[in-house]
């Protein structure tokens, strides 16, 4: 398979599976419910407002300042991901840049869209291609549901800044998206050397 066809599937197979996940999520879950798959591996619903793992960013202004942004980085990923095809890096890489692209992709469609064609999941389980929408374009809630909560307790009294308090790992909610930019920027790690390669610096006659 050419590097150029790799990418592309990677970069198909990872948005669908992502909207598909989010899309079922929305119309069969209400707000805030879950399902416990194990004690650490829960599904549970949420909207994220802002940036990854749930942080907000500056209400509505933010929001589309923060799509905006995200829409134009993506214009610059696609360039990186073209550019290591031309230079037929490690298949590992292509797949790194084109799962970082999808992720941003994906998160990308529930900004952009979203809040139109979806009604709100407040007490019950939303309807796809709504009449009364939830939200406006640019401004739509992605969708987060995978929780794993590996550890719960109080950690010791010397650990810095949250000694004494209690403390889940891992406490954030984030979708399949998130995790592609996760696993991609985990591979940009581990094939540095091919993924960042050092210019040779010409020999002195």
């Amino acid at each position: 398979m050419s590097k150029k066809n790799l990418a592309i599937l990677t970069i198909l197979v990872a948005i669908i599976l992502d909207q598909v996940i989010k899309i079922y999520v929305k119309t069969h879950f209400v707000l805030g419910e879950e399902v416990k798959v194990f004690d650490w591996f829960i599904i549970h619903f949420t909207e994220n407002n802002g940036m990854a793992m749930g942080f907000e960013f500056g209400g509505k202004g933010g929001k589309l300042f923060l799509t905006v942004f995200r829409l134009v980085a993506v214009s610059g990923i696609i360039y990186w991901l073209a550019q290591n095809i031309k230079r037929k890096v490690h298949n590992a890489v292509i797949i790194a840049i084109s799962l970082i692209f999808s992720g941003a992709v994906g998160n990308i469609i529930d900004s952009v869209f979203y809040g139109v064609i979806f009604d709100s999941s407040d007490h019950k389980v939303a309807k796809l291609f709504a009449e009364k929408p939830y939200g406006e374009l640019l401004h739509g809630k992605v969708v987060d549901m995978f929780y794993f909560p590996f550890w719960n307790g109080n950690l010791p009294d010397w650990f810095p800044f949250v000694g004494g308090e209690p403390f889940t790992f891992f406490q954030y909610i984030f979708n399949p998206a998130d995790a592609f930019i996760s696993v991609g920027v985990a591979l940009l790690f581990i094939f540095s050397k091919q993924a960042f390669p050092k210019e040779e610096k010409p020999t002195e006659k």
